[in-house]
């Protein structure tokens, strides 16, 4: 299941947006009564679910990155 099969504005929305969406899909998922009818929302939800982990690796690398480099700025800035 690729995030590619998503609506294109998924791609554009932010971890709190996708986030929301996907506990609207699991409210909706809970309150259906025929499991028939939720098998396309919940492979909408399981899409949705691998694009909210990529998006959430790529922020926490960033994260990652940017602590790692103000850490080796102040590893200089105190060696002079």
């Amino acid at each position: 299941m690729k995030e590619k099969n998503l609506p294109l504005d998924y791609h554009h929305n932010s971890l709190e947006e996708l986030t929301e969406k996907a506990n609207s899909i699991i409210e909706s998922l809970e309150n259906e009564k025929n499991l028939n009818n939720s098998v396309d929302r919940y492979q909408e939800l399981l899409k949705l679910n691998n694009l909210i982990e990529k998006k959430f690796q790529k922020s926490l690398k960033s994260i990652s990155e940017t602590t790692n480099n103000k850490i080796k700025e102040i590893i200089k800035k105190n060696e002079k």
